[in-house]
């Protein structure tokens, strides 16, 4: 790279070491993850079995009321790929017959939890939904929940758009996340703190949303809610690269950066000082009435993650007072038993000192448990046993793209997964004093992405960083549960709010 880029990139505000290594990833490629076997029930998936849903629905309320529970929701993305096929209706020929898509749309207009909202828009101009439908003027009734002169929602971010309909009101996905919040991340001074990650341009729509949801919840439930909120980090974001990898500029001679994946909230996580953190998107909320089992198994993976917590502290003590037999064997058990670590080959052959130093690097680390839904197609990442380094196997999220499945052996098996990351995270980013973790030291950064995308015509490469729940917590504590499908339900396109897990 030449003075003159490097000189630009500086003063765009990026670290040159930094976009040097990005540099370097886009001629070299990102290694695959060795997988050794595909977790699964029994074999690094745990099943809660009702006598120990019961038993956390008893004991987590009490053990949570004393910590700072914190739910942390994505919400930054645009949910304009939800309309993308009503989009390409309004750019085309306004050919009805042509898309089942938006047939199936307009037929089911009322269903939708925005029907309302979209009529009324629709009197401001001196029509209505009923005769734009009398009159077939689909593209009009598409146009005006998309675009600026009606309820842009084309624009807006998912967290914002009425998915759910009650008998006295509609919820947008934001407010079913306060219930949630209440069912189960009630911590310390009676308190539900939710964190949101946003785009700036949304951050006041938000707040005003907000505003107009947390007064009345407060006083329905009797409780405090703490709303805060984050942005992307811009210096988070990545170089793109022409298809030669030399800098994209753009025609003023800029330097593309692009952000660069959910894996750059991992900075915004790092910030969040909880004593336990739920993760959940943004789009995966479910009207009140199917919330329940959403309840228990929320606490049941928040009950587990505390109940394998105090055995961790437990043995890291044990370790710092006195590194003889009992006090290795206890760790070994804890890492083995509760973490579901496997020990290298070369573990049988250190002194109980190095075995002690050993478990306790192992055990003094981020801590999460994580649901698994039973895989039903969804694209994505998936639960799998890992090669480290040191010899040691650990349970990780490894999406698709990390697995070389041009390897006969590999491709058997990712092929032999049976479950499916839904983004149901809990985690502990603290250690056995009370510190918390930095968790950029946990990101492996060899498990990023290169992905091909374009701009103004021109065809470029883009990078992103390891992903938030899978490369950037690669070298976290983590346990698998199974959980029902039931509890799996994003919204991908706007026809995904038909189903019946989104009809009140």
């Amino acid at each position: 790279m030449n003075k003159d880029l490097e000189k630009q990139i500086i003063e765009q505000g990026m670290v040159l070491e930094k976009v040097k290594e990005q540099l370097h990833h886009f001629e070299e490629g990102f290694p695959f993850l060795p997988i050794v076997d595909a977790a699964t029930i029994n074999n690094g998936i745990k099943v809660l079995n009702d006598t120990e849903i019961k038993y956390f629905t008893d004991t987590y309320p009490s053990k949570a009321a004393s910590r700072k529970v914190i739910k942390f929701v994505p919400a930054s993305g645009a949910a304009s790929r939800m309309f993308k096929d009503l989009f390409s209706f309004l750019e085309g020929d306004g050919d009805f017959s042509k898309s089942t898509f938006v047939q199936k749309f307009i037929q089911n207009i009322h269903r939708f939890a925005f029907c309302d909202d979209l009529d009324r828009s629709l009197k401001k101009i001196g029509s209505s939904l009923s005769t734009a439908l009398s009159n077939k003027d689909y593209q009009l009734i598409v146009s005006h929940l998309l675009n600026e002169e009606g309820l842009d929602y084309g624009q807006l971010p998912k967290g914002l758009l009425k998915f759910h309909h009650y008998q006295d009101h509609n919820r947008t996905p934001t407010y079913e996340h306060f219930v949630e919040g209440y069912m189960y991340a009630l911590g310390s001074g009676k308190t539900v703190r939710l964190h949101f990650t946003v785009s700036p341009e949304h951050e006041g729509k938000f707040r005003a949303e907000v505003s107009s949801i947390q007064p009345k919840l407060e006083k329905e439930f009797d409780v405090k809610f703490d709303v805060s909120y984050s942005q992307q980090k811009k210096s988070t974001d990545t170089i793109a690269v022409n298809m030669d990898n030399s800098p994209f500029q753009e025609e003023d001679g800029s330097i593309l950066f692009r952000p660069a994946g959910h894996g750059a909230l991992l900075e915004n996580l790092n910030e969040i000082d909880g004593d336990v953190i739920f993760i959940k998107n943004i789009d995966n909320v479910v009207p009140d009435r199917l919330k329940p089992t959403t309840k228990d198994y929320k606490i049941g993976i928040g009950g587990m993650l505390l109940e394998i917590q105090e055995k961790v502290f437990g043995a890291l003590k044990r370790l710092d007072a006195d590194k003889n037999e009992q006090a290795v064997k206890l760790a070994e058990s804890v890492f083995t038993e509760d973490c579901l670590g496997k020990l290298p080959e070369q573990y049988v052959a250190m002194n109980w000192d190095e075995k002690a130093c050993f478990l306790h690097g192992k055990l003094n680390r981020p801590l999460r448990v994580c649901g698994m839904v039973k895989n039903t197609g969804e694209p994505g990442g998936g639960p799998f046993w890992v090669k480290e380094d040191d010899g040691s196997v650990s349970l990780q999220i490894a999406e698709t793209a990390q697995i070389d499945l041009d390897n006969p052996k590999q491709k058997e098996i990712f092929q032999s997964s049976t479950h499916f990351n839904p983004v149901d995270l809990v985690c502990a980013t603290k250690n056995y004093k009370g510190e918390k973790f930095d968790l950029l030291k946990f990101r492996d950064m060899r498990t990023g992405f290169i992905t091909e995308k374009s701009k103004s015509g021109r065809d470029l490469k883009a990078q992103e960083l390891p992903g938030l729940w899978n490369g950037s917590m690669a070298g976290w504590n983590t346990i698998f549960v199974e959980v029902p499908l039931i509890t799996f339900n994003p919204v991908k396109t706007v026809n995904d709010l038909l189903r019946d897990e989104h009809q009140g």
